[in-house]
């Protein structure tokens, strides 16, 4: 452990005045609450720059330290260093009255909060900063946003990766790297409010069942490995060995009711509790518990997960629900930086559209898709050309774009488009290059290779927009309905309990879901992705949506989409992550209605309270 004062002389801080906390953390593993933190590393800095502390130290997690082979953490280097408990109050005043910057920030918050809960307490950070959603935003030439490859380009001197005394070293650059950028480009800082929370709790998995749902309960049949089963009410065995007992005997235990479920348990049929009725509703059989005692005595054997039906063959995507009115006719995007064909002049190009109304922004940033470009919604250092439409001039980014040197064009230069490179003054001040990333349009879809790796919906929007947008996420079957309500992700339940589909808050205007396609259960069929706003307000108010789909942590965007709802729908689908025979696909949906969150939830089956 060691606790430094030394304040190296940094030039100063853009005009962004804060009180900064930076931070690492290796841990036993990537799911806060069930794994833990190894080691630990803070460096403070006043509203100046002046870095006015150091702090690190390695923890004893009390666990097994996990990949060894990525941070080199043994059990035996762990084993005199302290615990969590012991440094608790340190931590805390370095971090209190502070704004906490980490690179993927919520991976640490979330550690940190976790670990806070297990000595009853909580972390005492009301902001934090995501140098990897501000770096998203300045957009800088990189190939990649990983924190390697961003220290490179600030200048950072990188001496060993993984290791939190260094990595935080590292960040202290890149964060005055990126505030410079951002101030250049007039950006506001993505600060994320994060009020203390005490609802943290340690992590319990879901056992998972390795048998596919053989369907309903039959009257008077046996109950078969894979069956779904939800049990409501006061039971005579106590409720974890009645679980501990299903789960052993191949069940599917579940918490809430669907068309899906086999089974519903209960000793008081007629208490109206919400599985009750939605049971009722789906005509799920009921049972009483000592029936279903008799029947766990005598399960017979299940289908394998791994093992095809007889006869079957690779399912296609089942059709939206008949609410939504059908997307056009897919298409198979191709990467726009290697179409330099004459009827795709902007190819590789990010355009900005200022002004106009909305319909004309529309139809101009439509054009921009159409030439190859992808859209910005924001200015940030990839944006290579700027379309001014009536009204655009008083943007208050024109005295940034005019700074940056940027090529200005009004709408008709939309109709014969020139190629000129970007002036000289604006590569070396904003660094543009070509956007590698795949332009999809609506209903395009995309075929995603590499589905070993977790793959990233972010939707963003601009920084001015007024109100709250929230974005979510349904894993549902080849029916298009949740097989519970575990299977919808929000913000209250911001993480699937098997951790396969997790929403990520990197910012006001950032919001992400993240799929692990390879553990995805098999009856999951297709991820949706959806924005919603709360109130009265419409997409009209928020404007266009830029979405990415990324495959790791930090890596360039795979592909782009702008999606431009119309004027008063409150809710939209953004995008699907579906399976196509043994692979997965990504179309970009656009599909906006006009009623709320409840209303499309309830779509998907979710059970949603009045």
């Amino acid at each position: 452990m060691a606790l430094l004062s030394s304040s190296p002389k940094w030039p100063t801080l853009p005009d962004y005045f804060h009180d900064w906390a930076l931070v690492d953390v290796e841990t036993s593993g990537l799911r806060p609450g069930r794994d833990r933190v190894l080691s630990l590393a803070i460096l403070t800095l006043d509203a100046q720059g002046n870095q006015t502390g150091e702090f690190s130290t390695l923890l004893n997690p009390g666990c097994d330290p996990g990949p060894v082979h990525v941070h080199g953490l043994t059990a035996d280097r762990l084993a005199g260093a302290p615990t969590f408990e012991d440094i608790a109050p340190q931590v805390g005043t370095l971090l209190s009255s502070r704004v906490l910057v980490a690179h993927n920030a919520q991976f640490d918050y979330d550690f940190l909060a976790h670990e806070f809960a297990h000595v009853r307490s909580w972390v005492p950070v009301s902001r934090r900063l995501c140098t990897l959603a501000l770096n998203r935003l300045v957009g800088p030439a990189t190939p990649d946003l990983k924190l390697g490859t961003l220290a490179a380009h600030y200048g950072v001197h990188q001496e060993k990766a993984h290791d939190a005394q260094d990595d935080v070293r590292v960040l202290s650059g890149i964060l005055r790297g990126s505030l410079s950028a951002a101030e250049r480009l007039g950006l506001a800082l993505p600060l994320l409010e994060c009020p203390p929370r005490q609802d943290y709790r340690p992590y319990v998995p879901k056992t998972p069942c390795a048998y596919r749902n053989p369907g309903r309960l039959q009257s008077g049949g046996p109950l078969v490995q894979g069956m779904k089963v939800a049990i409501t009410g006061d039971t005579r065995v106590a409720r974890e060995e009645l679980v501990a007992r299903s789960v052993a005997a191949g069940l599917n235990m579940m918490t809430s009711v669907s068309g899906q479920t086999s089974v519903v348990v209960s000793n008081d049929p007629g208490a109206g509790s919400a599985k009750l009725k939605r049971a009722a509703n789906e005509g799920v059989p009921l049972v009483d518990e000592p029936t279903y005692l008799r029947l766990l005595e005598a399960v017979e054997p299940g289908q394998a997960k791994g093992a095809a039906r007889p006869g079957s063959a690779a399912r296609t995507p089942a059709a939206p629900p008949a609410s939504a009115p059908a997307v056009p006719a897919q298409r198979t995007a191709t990467p726009t930086a290697s179409a330099d064909r004459a009827d795709q002049p902007l190819a590789g190009r990010r355009v900005l559209v200022l002004g106009g109304t909305h319909d004309e922004a529309v139809q101009a940033r439509a054009r921009a898709v159409a030439l190859g470009a992808s859209a910005a919604v924001n200015l940030s250092a990839s944006v290579s050309d700027v379309v001014v439409l009536p009204g655009g001039e008083a943007d208050r980014r024109m005295s940034r774009i005019a700074t940056l040197g940027l090529r200005v064009y009004d709408a008709d230069w939309l109709l014969a488009p020139t190629t000129s490179a970007v002036s000289s003054s604006a590569r070396n001040e904003a660094g543009s290059r070509p956007d590698p990333a795949a332009v999809l349009v609506r209903g395009a879809v995309l075929d995603l290779t590499d589905t070993g790796t977790a793959w990233t919906v972010a939707a963003v929007w601009r920084q001015q927009a007024m109100c709250d947008v929230d974005v979510v996420a349904f894993a549902v079957d080849a029916r298009e309905q949740v097989a519970g309500d575990e299977d919808f992700v929000f913000y209250g339940a911001p993480e699937h309990p098997d951790g396969t589909v997790r929403l990520t808050v990197d910012g006001p205007t950032e919001q992400a879901v993240t799929a692990d396609l390879e553990r995805l259960p098999l009856e999951v069929h297709r991820v949706v992705v959806a924005a919603a706003i709360d109130g009265a307000a419409t997409f009209a108010d928020v404007g266009a949506i830029e979405i990415t789909a990324t495959c790791g942590i930090g890596a360039a965007p795979t592909a782009r989409a702008t999606l431009d709802a119309a004027t008063t729908e409150r809710t939209m689908i953004l995008a699907e992550l579906y399976r196509r025979g043994d692979g997965w696909r990504l179309r970009a949906v656009g599909q906006g209605y006009d009623h709320g969150l409840a209303d499309l939830a309830r779509g998907y089956g979710v059970d949603v309270a009045e």
